[in-house]
């Protein structure tokens, strides 16, 4: 599913505002580098298929992504693999299988996935298990600093040499408990104690040379020690899920700053939690969906990646398949615009207004998204022009020789939400059916009609549009239309 993401950028706006987790505050971007955003995002653990929590994040990180190229800016984007962690080891381990065996067949399949929804690929997918070098030096660093130590074999942060800790979730340092510390790499809310860089080597786990002996690395160390191969030891935007907020973000602040000296991220954003049918997501309940199970259901990836993008990323998304077949009819709304407008005839003479219409679309769009990524006040300005334009081809005041301009527009929204140019199985819209099969198929469903079967009738109106094909009912019978046309 690739959408037309290559529109060229327009000058950034005089402020774009992003909420910032440090800080809880509405901030204006600063560019370390005018004109260029370095971002880093935390990619899935790979041990187990992604869920739909999990893709949620990742396509909030995708739609900021565009929304700053939309809004002028060139983004350098890195996003993570945890390969190695206490839950990849242990996968590994119940399968009596290496590390690697275990974890490729998660790797291919997130970005199968990221590929179906659409995810614009970041530039750089390093790898935890590929950087260790990286890893073993940053904590050499806070050795030599004095704010780590080794104990029991392993190497440990000692939070209470960082007077800024909890800077970022609010977890308050004085609760540290003296000489307590946790090894596993995730953690209890509130737990705030000694938490590990280095894990000793254990028998039958993987493990690597270090100048502590052989061990592997802790989670956090992983992030920061990547993020710096990259990005520099600071850089402008780190994003990832609330649930990362702590510890793992306060952690890595605290061991990249402690390691550098200097300001880690100036910017932090989190996504918040999906929840289904107003439930927590959980194994138990039997709502954690996968997008393989979504699509086995029949939901499209084009109406899943709306209903994931169109609540804004910092309020729950309450998940529901009602919500996606909703936001599915939401997008047929602009499929039938663009249907008609193609199939209406032009006007005696130019429309005056059709230009400066289209242009309070464009600016109203990027103003939205330039506001912390106001996505409800953006699909607004979208659905007006739909309904404005319904409105002058009914009139007949534009037609299909004003398509060009309507769909360089839309194209250009599109660059960002991802949907409107592709079809209903996650393609570029259009070809793949012969006519002389679609005629076919709308043979069937004028007998169906007939036979009043409006439920065969609509599931095949329903498979024409996984195929990029539209239909329109008129009195002369039905029209129908490749959606790329």
């Amino acid at each position: 599913m690739k959408a037309g993401s290559g529109a060229a950028p327009r000058p950034a706006p005089a402020e774009v505002r992003l909420f910032n987790t440090l800080g809880r505050r509405l901030e204006p971007i600063e560019p370390i580098e005018p004109g260029s955003l370095s971002l880093y995002t935390c990619g899935p653990t790979v041990y187990n298929h992604a869920h739909i929590g999990n893709l949620r994040t990742f396509l909030f990180e995708d739609l900021l992504k565009r929304s700053l190229r939309l809004l002028g800016y060139r983004v350098l984007h890195v996003m993570n693999l945890t390969d190695v962690d206490d839950k990849t080891i242990r996968g590994a381990r119940e399968r009596g299988v290496s590390l690697d065996e275990f974890t490729a067949p998660y790797i291919e399949s997130f970005f199968a996935d990221l590929d179906r929804l659409g995810v614009d690929p970041a530039d750089v997918y390093p790898r935890a298990t590929r950087h260790i070098p990286e890893m073993i030096e940053m904590i050499g660093r806070l050795i030599e600093r004095g704010v780590a130590y080794v104990a029991d074999g392993s190497v440990w942060f000692r939070i209470a040499a960082d007077e800024d800790y909890g800077k970022l979730s609010g977890i308050r340092l004085e609760e540290v408990r003296q000489g307590a510390r946790v090894a596993q790499d995730e953690y209890e809310k509130e737990d705030v104690r000694d938490f590990v860089l280095w894990k000793g080597a254990k028998e039958g786990e993987p493990a690597w040379d270090s100048p502590w002996g052989p061990g592997r690395p802790g989670w956090h160390i992983e992030c920061s020690a990547m993020s710096a191969r990259y990005l520099g030891e600071t850089f402008d935007i780190h994003c990832g899920g609330v649930d990362n907020l702590f510890p793992h973000h306060e952690n890595e602040i605290a061991q990249s700053e402690s390691a550098s000296g200097r300001p880690f991220v100036r910017i932090w954003l989190h996504a918040e939690h999906l929840i289904v049918d107003g439930q927590k997501m959980s194994k138990s309940l039997g709502n954690q969906f996968t997008l393989g199970e979504l699509l086995e259901r029949g939901l499209s990836p084009r109406a899943i990646r709306f209903a994931l993008i169109a609540v804004h990323y910092r309020q729950k998304l309450n998940f529901t398949f009602d919500g996606v077949r909703a936001g599915a009819a939401a997008l047929r709304r602009v499929d039938e615009m663009r249907f008609r407008l193609a199939h209406a005839a032009a006007p005696a003479a130019p429309s005056e207004t059709l230009t400066p219409r289209l242009e309070t679309f464009r600016r109203d769009f990027a103003a939205a998204l330039a506001d912390d990524l106001n996505i409800s006040a953006a699909l607004a300005a979208l659905f007006e022009l739909v309904r404005d334009l319904n409105v002058e081809i009914e009139a007949g005041r534009i037609g299909g020789e004003d398509r060009e301009v309507i769909e360089a527009a839309l194209r250009e929204a599109d660059s960002v939400l991802g949907v409107l140019f592709v079809d209903e199985a996650g393609r570029e819209a259009g070809g793949g059916t012969d006519d002389a099969e679609i005629e076919a198929i709308l043979a069937r469903r004028v007998e169906a009609r007939r036979r009043r079967d409006f439920a065969e009738s609509d599931r095949l109106r329903d498979e024409l549009a996984a195929r990029g094909i539209v239909l329109e009912d008129t009195p002369r019978g039905t029209r129908w239309k490749r959606r790329s046309d």
